[in-house]
């Protein structure tokens, strides 16, 4: 059942949306576990790994120069929400603070509550990915994430770690929480890379 917060696209909407998703004007909130709450001035970002090991505060963060990026994201339980915008570091304008060591490919986002979540460093690295704490010009609700997420809008928002703390550069790729329990390595909304058997 749609209801009325869920309807039926009309084709792909000029190729925006993907296939086997209905669209929503509202967000829904869809967490492993419960939501996090802490203070902005508790964020800590741990690079580490095939990186040079640092920490980023939120005072760093907000250092760093900030972007607005208006996309479409797309949940794998079938909703995609058109027109988000949010502001955030760029990750790579964050990536030129990092310093990646020779053999780095993938990435394993950690966040607060132990969830992670694995991204090639290619597709971590595109330019519409952001560090995000503003959604609609107002701070990041901690059910969607606040203070501090990751938004990847090319894959399914699972790619998208809320809570961020942690980026692990690696050798090799490697499953995050929902990887493990049978979620594709990769989600590509667009070729449906829900499963692992995808």
């Amino acid at each position: 059942m749609l209801g009325k917060f869920f309807k039926k696209p009309e084709g792909d909407m000029g190729g925006r949306v993907p296939p086997g998703q209905t669209l929503t004007t509202r967000f829904p909130v869809l967490t492993y576990g419960p939501t996090q709450h802490y203070a902005p001035g508790d964020v800590v970002v741990r690079v580490f790994g095939l990186a040079e090991e640092q920490t980023f505060t939120w005072g760093d963060l907000l250092a760093l120069p900030q972007t607005t990026l208006t996309y479409d994201i797309h949940c794998v339980t079938h909703w995609s929400k058109f027109d988000t915008t949010w502001t955030g570091v760029r990750v790579v304008d964050l990536m030129e603070h990092i310093g990646l060591k020779p053999g780095a490919t993938h990435v394993m986002q950690h966040s607060v509550g132990g969830y992670t979540t694995n991204l090639s460093l290619e597709d971590f690295t595109r330019t519409e990915n952001l560090i995000a704490h503003t959604f609609g010009g107002e701070p990041l609700d901690a059910e969607h994430g606040g203070p501090l997420r990751l938004v990847v809008p090319h894959l399914y928002f699972w790619k998208s770690a809320k809570w961020l703390t942690g980026l692990e550069f690696m050798a090799a790729d490697k499953p995050g929480f929902w990887e493990r329990n049978g979620y594709h390595m990769r989600g590509d909304p667009f070729k449906e890379e829900r499963y692992d058997d995808d």
